[in-house]
């Protein structure tokens, strides 16, 4: 019988990789979505569309209130959403308090009552200098904490957490997946903005693997 494992699947191309590597790696996989009032809310229809083609248990969750307490992030606040690079200088803006640790939180609880062992997110080395939740020492941390939350531990599992785009999206090549089933841009609009920092680094990343982002831009 296959293990049973909770993937945090925002519908971007980092967990939209996790997602996948975990049905070939023959998880029975538990697929969890937060709508956290993020603005590019587009990214959790996306993830919807693609479950529900690929017949993957799937969980929508609002968590939007949170928003009374956590604001003041371009991504869920009235803040304009920075163009140009990728780098913590002009990212800085789009960290939301603490956001991993509650989705983190939240995903170990529905593990525990579904009695999966295992929690896979899809932080990555890129993240590091940005997002304080995706750093190996907060993953490390958090481990302890799921290990003794409840009664039954959890294993946090994160695939990709000392590679870069580029190398996630390689490894997304080689197992075949089509990253038209993705949504990576901030701004939640039709089309990708292909200014902002979350596209740039997209669109370097297929740049630098030598194929076209099947997304359309701007």
């Amino acid at each position: 019988m296959s293990k049973k494992v909770v993937v945090i699947y925002s519908g971007g191309m980092d967990s939209f990789t996790v997602l996948n590597k975990a049905i070939r790696q023959g998880y029975e996989v538990y697929a969890l979505t937060f709508n956290y009032g993020q603005r590019h809310v587009k990214e959790v229809d996306v993830a919807s569309q693609f479950c529900m083609h690929n017949h993957i248990n799937h969980k929508i969750v609002d968590i939007s209130a949170i928003n009374q307490l956590i604001g003041g992030s371009s991504l869920t606040s009235d803040i304009d959403i920075p163009e140009g690079d990728y780098d913590p200088d002009n990212m800085s803006s789009t960290v939301v308090p603490n956001r991993n640790m509650i989705l983190l939180s939240l995903a170990i609880g529905y593990a525990v009552s579904i009695k999966a062992e295992q929690v896979m997110y899809g932080a990555h080395g890129g993240d590091h200098d940005i997002y304080p939740d995706c750093r190996p020492e907060f993953v490390r941390r958090m481990n302890d904490v799921a290990a003794i939350a409840n009664y039954e531990a959890v294993e946090i599992v994160t695939p990709y957490l000392t590679a870069s785009k580029e190398a996630i999206l390689r490894d997304g090549i080689k197992m075949g997946l089509d990253y038209q089933y993705t949504w990576t841009c901030y701004n939640g609009r039709e089309q990708a903005c292909g200014k902002c920092g979350a596209c740039k680094e997209r669109l370097g990343a297929f740049a630098a693997n030598g194929i076209n982002d099947p997304l359309s831009y701007e």
